[in-house]
């Protein structure tokens, strides 16, 4: 039978850490091929589809007709794409912390010092990044959710749902009072005295509220991702269930931002009227060259209450996070479903699936890719070639790397740097 690698443990841009070692049993399920191997690359292809969807937002172009399909890849691919990768990133904490049943005692605290020594690399790591890219990279702001994110990860399935539900219900609107409050003058001050605002322009206050994946309302995948972790990802009803919940959150979603203002409140309009980029979330740049006041992405900042009625990529309205949040729900369990029921599509897709054991390695090399070759950056090509070309290149090294070693090459240096907390008593 084909061996599958194993899925890392921290998605990502998304952000991904290796596999912690199995235990018995979920080591029995790789090798028996039953649900668990399933379940587990399930997660790997889905992070793969979110390693491509980056590359579609950071490097196709730019197109505001309607209808064009490339425009309509792109845009289901912007905002969503990273909003995936958070969602995975709360599972892949799972993994570490103990999926079904958190780990206790001994065990529990080495799994803590795991995800905290991930965050302060995760964190270094994405300012080193963002002073040369600026605050696209979403890297430093994982070192923040994983953080929080340790103080809930003994918490059941249905007590983080009911947290997440409650940070994309109130969180945007308390976001917007604060960036309100918080005058340029106010964040000019904060900003003088923090080290990491000087260093890469994504400072404490980018990082917790104002930058493009702010903590405030990002939390909310991370800890939906968490609560997936907790659920039996193998057994049908789940599964039904889970799609149905994302179809009815991304329906609902949209569909209420439609009703509500229009539908101009769901897509960024281009000068040609159709879903488009616009000028945050899709551009290269370095310095400031992404930092808005207000969280801009896509859609631009909320600069009015109305604003909290529309559902554009990266505005953080409840409705943008809900339907962002619906739709990744359905990708992980799609790509769940896909890969426990169809073993010839699992062989077929082992290729794609080996990019997401590696996710970290893929979303920093493409960064790299486009320092060195400059013109492959969005809104400098009007060709999709650079993206399949990029696509295709991740699948060609990601292939050939994992012949030969387990982890890919920045997996493995996060996993050794967190070798210490087996120190931990």
């Amino acid at each position: 039978m084909t061996q599958i690698k194993p899925p890392q443990e921290i998605p990502a841009p998304q952000e991904n850490s290796p596999p912690p070692p199995r235990t018995s049993s979920e080591s029995a399920g790789q090798v028996s091929g039953g649900p668990s191997l399933g379940r587990l690359v399930g997660v790997d292809l889905a992070r793969a589809l979110a390693v491509f969807g980056m590359y579609i937002v950071h490097i196709a172009p730019m197109t505001s007709a309607s209808n064009n399909v490339g425009s309509w890849v792109y845009f289901l691919a912007e905002g969503r794409s990273s909003a995936l990768f958070a969602t995975l990133a709360g599972f892949s904490l799972m993994l570490i912390a103990g999926r079904r049943e958190p780990r206790t005692g001994l065990a529990g605290r080495q799994a803590k010092a795991r995800i905290a020594i991930r965050a302060v690399i995760l964190l270094a790591l994405g300012t080193v990044l963002a002073m040369e890219y600026g605050d696209i990279i979403i890297l430093a702001y994982y070192g923040v959710y994983f953080l929080l994110a340790l103080l809930l990860v003994r918490m059941s399935a249905r007590t983080l749902a009911i947290i997440a539900a409650a940070i994309a219900l109130v969180m945007p609107q308390l976001a917007f009072v604060l960036k309100v409050w918080l005058s340029d003058s106010v964040q000019q001050s904060i900003n003088a005295y923090d080290p990491l605002e000087r260093l890469s322009t994504v400072g404490v206050l980018d990082l917790l509220l104002t930058g493009l994946y702010p903590t405030i309302t990002w939390m909310a995948f991370v800890i939906a991702g968490m609560a997936l972790a907790r659920l039996d990802l193998s057994a049908a009803a789940v599964q039904r269930r889970l799609a149905a919940l994302g179809a009815g959150l991304a329906a609902g979603a949209y569909g209420l931002a439609v009703l509500l203002a229009g539908k101009d409140a769901v897509w960024s309009f281009g000068g040609g009227g159709g879903p488009s980029s616009g000028s945050g979330a899709g551009s290269m740049g370095s310095g400031s060259g992404f930092s808005g006041a207000m969280g801009s992405g896509s859609g631009g900042p909320v600069l009015s209450a109305s604003d909290l009625l529309g559902a554009v990529s990266h505005t953080g309205t409840t409705l943008d996070t809900i339907g962002c949040l619906g739709v990744a729900i359905l990708v992980i369990v799609g790509a769940t479903a896909a890969m426990d029921r169809l073993p010839r599509l699992r062989r077929l897709a082992k290729p794609v699936i080996t990019v997401g054991t590696m996710s970290l390695t893929a979303y920093v090399g493409h960064f790299l890719a486009q320092s060195a070759w400059p013109a492959s950056g969005s809104g400098m090509t009007k060709s999709w070639v650079p993206v399949l070309l990029y696509i295709l290149g991740a699948i060609v090294f990601a292939a050939i790397w994992t012949r030969f070693f387990r982890r890919g090459p920045l997996e493995y240096l996060l996993n050794a740097a967190t070798k210490p907390a087996k120190y931990i008593r």
